[in-house]
């Protein structure tokens, strides 16, 4: 028997093996993760938005998020806000567009403000597990309670359904929500309000804040995501993100960003006459120090150290700083946040030092390199296991998490379980994770996406994605399924022993059991964790499940 038959039959038993080792789990687990059912209080109102169309379910059109004649009609956004007697006039508010880290930031930035005791109202998407986290409201930053957005839906329903007959039934579903949030803080008397842009930011549905309403703006990255949808080109998408700058209104830079880009958001700020901070400023002397444990929770020992002689010239010294929220690209956000509190008190808002402080380190967002607790851990059948949850989908946010791995896990054995939605860079991702730390295996799993399977890219396709990104890497794989029992051991299949990443696909808790499964069989004395990563709607399933 020739060299090439030999290997040939290894590699079949090899699967054969590797498909007992962990299938029976998928007949087990196949329907073991479904979208989270909201509160039945909810239900006229989530009727009600899931009869309006939503593009987080069916995609975005080519251009939708242009200044041009292909956007969004903001000027239907504008009428049912009048409807609704103008409530975002009632606060001031702080606009955060970007194509990452807008999320992060209005984390950090709510948080401080909340810390300095003021009434706030924060505004986000998506959510995670309840679409009732979009709206944060009060001293405490809770989710708006099912009661009061029920009550609330009621009391506006009449001038909402008006709203969506004049407009022939072309209002959103995001669109309706937004008016919907606004008009609560308005009625809870917010003093000041965090709003995300949903897309890019020019005819976005939140772009409808006049500039004596706004405080300051916040464009945090921009970066190749919803390109058709925002123009085709980085140029396009910084041109529509700074479509949020408002006359006189500063404007905050998160970044680094390349100097093309820089210039367009100048620019835009320039001709609006409002003065510009970067958080990238050469004064930002900010740097990560390291990492501790507080109350078994890991966080980042940093240092925020700020002096920007520009414009608004913001300064702060913040030592010791112990975010909770990981990685270089999240000191980036909270410093962001950071340079954004410091404009607001040239504004005559009052944020000390101490609250700065508490706020970045009280800020937690779900998702974001998230750690389960071992109890957790323990409801996914995974006990004693290390499982991160990451909402990462772009390449630019793949290479954030690499390198947060990198840094807090340097010695880990690692493996991914990736499920992402089918508009995204799979390869570009998986080119960004291939190479992280002491890689063992890539399982590739499907969710559905904003409750809808439209969007979702399916496992074979996405593990095609990996396999290309070995190939250009040069790097070994071994392409197998996720099948049918545990009986046996991957020590019996040979896999132990194997140099090679595994590739594999298969239900969401059958891949998360067999990660883990590989890992302690893998990893002997060396540390393992497993990262469930490829969007927030994996992180939704799985915080779904445990929370089911």
């Amino acid at each position: 028997m020739n060299n090439l038959s030999i290997l040939c039959r290894l590699t079949r038993s090899i699967q054969r093996n590797m498909l007992c080792s962990v299938a029976g789990l998928v007949h087990n687990t196949r329907h073991a993760f479904s979208t989270l059912r909201e509160d039945p209080e909810l239900d006229e109102m989530m009727e009600f938005l899931d009869s309006l169309k939503n593009f987080e379910k069916s995609g975005v059109p080519k251009g939708a998020g242009t200044d041009s004649e292909d956007g969004f009609d903001l000027g239907r956004m504008r009428r049912l806000m009048g409807l609704m007697g103008n409530p975002q006039s009632r606060f001031k508010t702080v606009h955060i567009a970007g194509t990452k880290g807008k999320g992060s930031t209005a984390a950090f930035l709510s948080s401080i403000l909340r810390a300095e005791g003021y009434s706030v109202g924060c505004y986000t998407s998506p959510h995670i597990q309840t679409i009732r986290e979009r709206i944060t409201l009060g001293k405490w930053g809770e989710p708006v309670s099912a009661k009061a957005l029920n009550h609330h839906f009621n009391t506006r329903r009449e001038v909402i359904e008006r709203a969506v007959k004049l407009e022939n039934g072309c209002l959103s579903h995001f669109e309706v929500f937004t008016a919907i949030a606004f008009s609560l803080f308005a009625e809870e008397n917010t003093e000041i309000a965090v709003v995300e842009a949903g897309l890019g930011g020019a005819r976005d549905a939140t772009n409808v804040i006049s500039g004596p309403d706004l405080a300051i703006s916040i464009i945090t990255t921009v970066g190749e995501e919803h390109l058709d949808a925002l123009g085709g080109s980085l140029e396009s998408i910084a041109v529509a993100k700074s479509g949020i700058v408002k006359n006189g209104r500063p404007l905050v830079i998160g970044g680094p960003l390349v100097p093309s880009i820089e210039y367009i958001l100048r620019r835009k700020a320039s001709s609006m006459s409002s003065p510009v901070v970067s958080a990238s400023d050469p004064g930002n002397r900010s740097a990560l120090k390291g990492f501790c444990e507080v109350t078994g929770i890991p966080r980042q020992l940093c240092d925020i150290v700020l002096q920007i002689e520009k414009d608004y010239d913001p300064s702060i010294e913040l030592l010791g700083v112990k975010l909770r929220m990981l990685g270089a690209h999240q000191l980036q956000n909270a410093v962001t946040a950071t340079c954004a509190a410091l404009c607001l008190n040239k504004q005559g808002w009052s944020l000390s030092s101490g609250a700065i402080r508490t706020g970045l380190e009280s800020a937690f967002l779900q998702g974001r390199t998230q750690i389960l607790s071992s109890e957790e851990a323990n409801l996914l059948g995974v006990s004693g296991a290390t499982v991160l949850l990451d909402g990462a989908h772009t390449k630019e946010s793949a290479r954030a998490l690499e390198n947060t791995l990198q840094m807090t896990f340097p010695k880990a054995k690692m493996v991914l379980v990736v499920a992402m939605a089918n508009d995204k860079d799979h390869l570009g991702f998986a080119r960004e994770l291939i190479s992280v730390g002491d890689l063992d295996a890539v399982f590739s799993t499907e969710v559905d996406i904003a409750g809808a399977k439209s969007r979702m890219a399916s496992a074979s396709l996405l593990k095609c994605a990996w396999v290309n990104a070995s190939r250009e890497m040069n790097m070994k794989v071994l392409d197998l399924k996720v099948a049918e029992s545990e009986d046996q051991s991957l020590q019996a299949a040979g896999i132990v022993k194997s140099q090679s990443i595994l590739l594999a696909e298969g239900s969401l808790l059958a891949c998360i059991r067999a990660g883990v499964k590989i890992l302690n069989e893998r990893a002997g004395e060396q540390p393992g964790i497993l990262v469930v990563t490829g969007s927030l709607h994996i992180v939704s399933a799985v915080l779904g499940y445990l929370h089911s």
